[in-house]
């Protein structure tokens, strides 16, 4: 397996906080990096029927059986072990004895942030970013294929066709993980809905709309979403608004974690299926959002990304606060620049230099860096050349 970026930070975490919690979606690679950063930790797997039932009936003696500590994977399987954990904790809170992993956000966050608050660290492990997608013996050469392919490690690590792991993957989420963060009674609604996603993703989040379409009501489209949200399938990104909340649009943008699940979602098959696909650009945005909010991630920040559209036009796909100034991004999925491109971002510059200065770039399709002026044109290989955070 190759090095994860955020090894390092998980590392140094383990140093300081008796305990370290690392979130993220199902297979993104948690057990595996927290196994090789901690080799000398006993490893249990509350997945376990047998494991999960000791746990939950004798949760003192579970605890007790390791007086050295342990990585407890998927411990949002037990929801009520980190109040136990507490009492431990304060009686021995020696860094980085216990290792906490869970594949759902929101159920575990809760549970892990009310018994451990100031005695955990908090993380979240996101599919690859293109840097680690290069370190396998045989990472995509082209962009479709990288868009088809997604970030899970499993898929490269394995050599497995991205389609038949993709589809796999979705039926142990929605016939097991959905059903345990909620009591979903129709899974044939909710794969149409979460297909229905798909085919939002880097557009504007109209739940009314996504409702009528999937044939549910509002409030069950909203919670649903909520469901995407907590097991890491998608994001939404937040609207721009400081000092000019009157004239921006408020609403967030949907976008997928994964481009890769979301071709498969949309019946994409093969990178042939994608080069003349009319959602082609909107998949090419998703995946510069989420390398950037994934980059950022492995950095510990979790937040400061935004969208920026107002009510004459004006957009610009991403802003990213780095305290001093903000960057603004456009992303355009072809391999030509045009001067409308340019021109957009430079209003919004405009708009937004009264609050800090920005630094503007294009992400787009291309493979050549060019500069425009104070405009830096970036080709997507080189995303990551970028500072972030």
């Amino acid at each position: 397996m190759i090095e994860r970026n955020l090894a390092p930070q998980l590392s140094q975490a383990a140093k300081k906080f008796p305990v370290v919690t690392l979130t993220g979606p199902r297979q993104s690679g948690k057990s595996t990096l927290c196994r090789m950063c901690f080799p000398n930790h006993a490893y249990v797997n509350l997945e376990a029927p047998d494991v999960r039932a000791f746990a939950q009936e004798d949760p003192r003696r579970f605890l007790a059986e390791y007086p050295q500590g342990a990585i407890l994977d998927e411990i949002q399987r037990c929801p009520e072990l980190p109040s136990y954990l507490q009492g431990i904790i304060d009686e021995d809170a020696t860094p980085g004895k216990w290792i906490l992993t869970g594949s759902q956000n929101l159920t575990m966050l809760s549970s892990v942030s009310q018994s451990l608050a100031g005695r955990t660290a908090m993380m979240n492990l996101l599919p690859l970013v293109y840097p680690e997608i290069q370190r396998f013996p045989a990472p995509p050469h082209t962009l479709d294929t990288l868009l088809l392919t997604g970030g899970y490690p499993r898929i490269y690590d394995q050599n497995i066709a991205p389609d038949q792991w993709l589809g796999a993957y979705m039926a142990t989420y929605i016939e097991r993980d959905v059903r345990t963060i909620s009591n979903v009674a129709d899974l044939a609604v909710f794969q149409r809905f979460v297909e229905l996603c798909a085919g939002r993703t880097g557009q504007l989040l109209n739940l009314s709309a996504l409702a009528s379409d999937a044939g549910i009501a509002q409030p069950t489209a909203k919670a649903w979403i909520s469901i995407l949200e907590a097991s890491y399938i998608v994001l939404r990104l937040p609207s721009f608004s400081r000092n000019l909340a009157k004239r921006l649009v408020k609403m967030p943008k949907l976008y997928f974690y994964d481009t890769g699940l979301a071709c498969w979602l949309l019946g994409i098959r093969k990178p042939e299926h994608l080069r003349h696909h009319p959602l082609r650009g909107a998949l090419f945005e998703t995946w510069v959002v989420t390398e950037i909010i994934k980059h950022r991630a492995n950095q510990l920040q979790r937040s400061g990304v935004f969208f920026y559209r107002d009510r004459y036009g004006g957009e610009a796909d991403i802003i990213v606060e780095l305290g001093d100034r903000f960057i603004l991004a456009e992303i355009k999925a072809g391999q030509t620049i045009t001067g409308d491109t340019t021109g957009n971002i430079h209003k919004i510059r405009k708009e937004l230099q009264h609050i800090l200065p920005a630094e503007c770039i294009i992400i787009y399709g291309g493979e050549t860096s060019q500069s425009r002026g104070d405009i830096n044109i970036v080709p997507w290989r080189q995303i990551d050349s970028q500072i972030w955070v």
